[in-house]
């Protein structure tokens, strides 16, 4: 089956919309297909800023239609307390929203942009997908990361080589208190290292310690904006630290 042929089955749906690589190529597909799809994106304290602004532009340049809900996930203990499985628990919630909204606006059916290449054995969140019944078709058409960004790019989306981005709780070791303040500290600092120029790269929390981690070919570029990286990070951390090990 190709996306194509998912579309003509399914010709009315929702889309859960992160504004990241495969969700969407995945709305520009379903337009692209006739289908009525509905994009739905879930603001919480989790996303910074930009992924809504991305999400915004990109269904503007389709045409297509989006919805932004608001989401205090800090409420749910489960998600806060930051167990191996959180991801699981956030999904529900998240998704949980976003079925809720769907439904009341006509759309019976839910999509996700999980793509073949993702290892669904090492993806709790995953599961929290099964449970809801919301299907993934890059996934189901054999569509990879690498196709996604192929395809992105044939299609002249901006996203086609939008780095990675998971989520900001995933920059907050597991076991350790999620909180709005090391989120805050998260987002403002990561910025900051966007502004000065750094692509593909991670602050990550250790104790109250900042950790950055980025690709091996900017290291060099880290000690030339060293001063200016420790005045926009020291306000929100004891000490700022240099993953020599570049892992991301």
């Amino acid at each position: 089956m190709n996306l194509n042929d998912f579309f003509k089955q399914q010709k009315r749906m929702a889309l859960a919309f992160s504004g990241g690589v495969d969700s969407a190529y995945l709305l520009y597909a379903g337009v692209n297909a006739g289908c009525d799809i509905h994009a739905y994106y879930v603001k919480s304290d989790f996303q910074p800023q930009f992924e809504l602004e991305d999400a915004k532009k990109l269904a503007k340049e389709i045409g297509a239609k989006i919805t932004t809900l608001e989401l205090d996930v800090l409420s749910d203990s489960q998600i806060v307390s930051n167990p191996v499985n959180r991801c699981y628990y956030c999904k529900k919630m998240i998704f949980g929203k976003i079925l809720e909204a769907a439904k009341a606006d006509g759309y019976a059916f839910l999509i996700d942009g999980t793509n073949a290449s993702d290892d669904a054995g090492d993806r709790p969140g995953i599961r929290a997908l099964q449970e809801l019944q919301v299907r993934s078709p890059l996934r189901e058409c054999g569509i990879t990361k690498a196709d996604v960004r192929k395809l992105s790019r044939e299609a002249g989306l901006f996203t086609w080589n939008k780095p990675a981005y998971a989520c900001l709780a995933t920059r907050i070791p597991t076991g350790m208190e999620i909180t709005f303040e090391k989120l805050y500290a998260t987002e403002i600092s990561e910025k900051a290292l966007t502004d000065l120029g750094f692509t593909d790269f991670r602050i990550r929390l250790s104790e109250k310690d900042a950790k950055i981690q980025v690709r091996e070919e900017q290291l060099e570029k880290l000690l030339l904006y060293r001063k200016e990286i420790l005045e926009k990070l020291k306000p929100y951390y004891s000490s700022v630290t240099v993953d020599l090990e570049v892992r991301l």
